[in-house]
């Protein structure tokens, strides 16, 4: 069997009556179904087509290509040879627009728009006549914006990723977007590098078109995807450049029309078994802790609830296995070279659910079975011999976080996991910016910075959860600091970050009412994070502070202040989640066999 037909096995045809198939699907209402696909035939037949080409199964090609995205900037060449492998598999590819968001160049911040672009995947997918789809994506927030709109969509879906970009080198010391930006900048910031270096290493920490080259968001939901059954094996880790990334994509192609041949639904590949066995690589890769977002939006679609204090159980058996920045020391190239996510799968095999499906029609037990021995070599360890002994992520609870909070523990100072400290209090983004490097600001190093108002409603919730060190005590030499907001951090980021707390201080959570001078407590080890003011306390500063969440008058903005949730369910609209919850996970095993 040759590599194209080994990726397109797909069960049987779907059971049950026969549904509308290629042009004949989603007709425009004329009130003439046969004028409406009479008049559809006339127009697409002005591109050239012939008949024998309209009657073959159509695959949609969902493009995501932007000169404001240059993540996504090997688009044309992925397009292409996903059409090449659609057409050798006998359907027709039909690719078609969509919102691209990219980290870099969305304001307030792209986790704004990632509910706005899985609308926009979703309706376009419901409203073009296509057996399946390919949704090729890759900066942060576009894939799980596809697989959100995938899964409310229904039709058979599958993921390309546009791949990571390469390393560049400065001064001979190898470099990637973007822990390497972040410690430069932290490097320029506390003057210990000049206007000369930091222009230079500008020109080398994205050395080609892709996604971030450490673990980062894009990355670990590459990874996630792979796990998660929605992906080729192999398809997460090639880099954008590659002739790999290129054969993942025709073979992408050819299996989205074994898909729509067979029926091949998302519900039957995304299951709480599925879902279990992508946090469990979240964990193990020391992934972004936006993944835990995504992956609870994706789940919700479904109708399945992540549930966070399972997942910490999860955390605690689950090692991080990757030796990838900003975790370890890699970058994704090495990952790809190392055998990519199936290296990582063998050493987590007793762990997951290996009868979950995935695109290719096999489970993942039989593609790991397929995928072979692997080989020695250092970027992925061995389960006994782990980066990190526990998963990643925290979970952290509290009356500061009654909703929950999490912390990226293996990017963390182990130092600061047990600590307590004085809280200075800034309420909002402008008035972190303004008084952050102020000399004036009173600020020690065993201080905890605490940042309001950046939660989903507050402010859309940006990547802003990464504090900044105080330029006088970064000056000082001062790397890391206990820092705490119902914001989000970049996955490239490091430090000892608390985040996501839940509710939100903009809807009145606990957090909108910490004041400079009170007295918090981390405790990592115990999964705490506590103000130190007594019930009474708090509930007196509640009464007197109400707090009122702000509105919009129309648009996008309205809609998103009136419908989105908090964190810990997505941060998607509440409307476009089922109504009824179908499974919690990760589920309660202790009565498991």
């Amino acid at each position: 069997m040759n590599e194209r037909d080994k990726n397109a096995k797909v069960p049987g045809p779907a059971a049950g009556k026969a549904e509308p198939s290629g042009l004949r699907k989603g007709l425009a209402s004329y009130g003439d179904s046969g004028f409406s696909l009479f008049l559809r035939k006339a127009f697409i037949k002005g591109a050239g087509y012939t008949d024998n080409a309209l009657d073959r199964p159509v695959v949609g090609i969902a493009n995501t290509g932007s000169a404001f995205n240059p993540c996504h900037g090997n688009m044309t060449q992925l397009i292409e040879a996903v059409k090449r492998g659609v057409m050798l598999a006998g359907g027709l590819p039909m690719d078609f627009p969509t919102i691209s968001i990219h980290e870099s160049f969305a304001s307030p911040t792209s986790m704004y728009l990632r509910n706005l672009m899985s609308m926009d995947t979703e309706e376009m997918i419901r409203a073009q006549p296509m057996d399946a789809v390919v949704l090729i994506g890759g900066c942060d927030k576009t894939v799980p914006a596809q697989l959100m709109g995938a899964a409310s969509a229904g039709i058979p879906a599958i993921q390309l990723v546009t791949g990571s970009m390469l390393t560049g080198s400065h001064r001979s010391e190898r470099v990637g977007a973007c822990t390497d930006c972040r410690r430069f900048w932290g490097k320029y910031r506390a003057d210990e590098i000049g206007d000369e270096e930091i222009a230079d290493v500008n020109n080398q920490l994205v050395a080609s078109v892709g996604t971030c080259s450490v673990m980062g968001t894009a990355s670990t939901m590459a990874c996630v995807t792979e796990a998660l059954g929605m992906m080729l094996p192999g398809g997460a880790a090639p880099p954008a450049v590659t002739a790999d990334r290129i054969r993942v994509a025709e073979n992408t192609g050819a299996t989205a029309v074994a898909m729509a041949l067979s029926g091949l639904t998302p519900d039957k590949i995304m299951t709480g078994k599925a879902f279990e066995n992508a946090l469990r690589i979240l964990l193990a890769i020391g992934g972004s802790t936006n993944g835990i977002i995504h992956l609870t939006a994706v789940a919700g679609r479904m109708g399945i609830d992540i549930d966070l204090d399972r997942l910490d159980v999860l955390g605690r058996e689950t090692p991080v296995l990757i030796d990838l920045k900003p975790s370890g020391q890699y970058y994704m190239e090495d990952f790809h070279k190392a055998g990519g996510v199936h290296a990582l799968l063998r050493e987590l095999k007793p762990l997951l659910h290996l009868d979950a499906m995935t695109v290719t029609g096999r489970t993942l037990g039989e593609e790991l079975e397929a995928a072979g021995p692997g080989f020695p070599q250092t970027v992925v360890r061995p389960f006994a011999d782990p980066i990190y002994p526990q998963g990643g992520i925290a979970v952290l609870r509290g009356n500061l976080a009654p909703g929950g909070a999490i912390i990226k523990q293996s990017a963390a100072d182990a130092g600061l996991m047990e600590h307590e400290g004085r809280a200075v209090v800034f309420e909002n983004i402008d008035d972190l910016v303004a008084r952050i490097d102020d000399d004036a600001l009173d600020v020690k190093a065993d201080d905890v910075l605490v940042l309001k108002h950046i939660g989903p409603t507050g402010a859309s919730m940006p990547e802003a959860g990464y504090i900044p060190i105080p330029k006088k005590l970064a000056r000082a030499g001062v790397k890391d600091m206990v820092r705490i907001s119902d914001g989000r951090m970049s996955g490239t980021a490091a430090g000892t970050i608390v985040l996501h707390v839940t509710p939100e201080s903009a809807i009145g959570g606990p957090l909108a009412q910490v004041r400079n001078g009170d007295r918090i407590r981390l405790s990592v080890k115990k999964r705490e994070i506590t103000l130190l003011v007594s019930e009474a306390e708090l509930a007196e500063r509640m009464s007197a502070n109400p707090v009122t969440p702000p509105t919009a008058e129309r648009g996008y903005r309205k809609l998103f202040l009136e419908t989105v949730t908090q964190a810990d369910k997505g941060v998607d609209f509440d409307f476009l989640r089922p109504k009824n919850t179908t499974e919690r996970i990760p589920r309660d095993r202790s009565g498991d066999e």
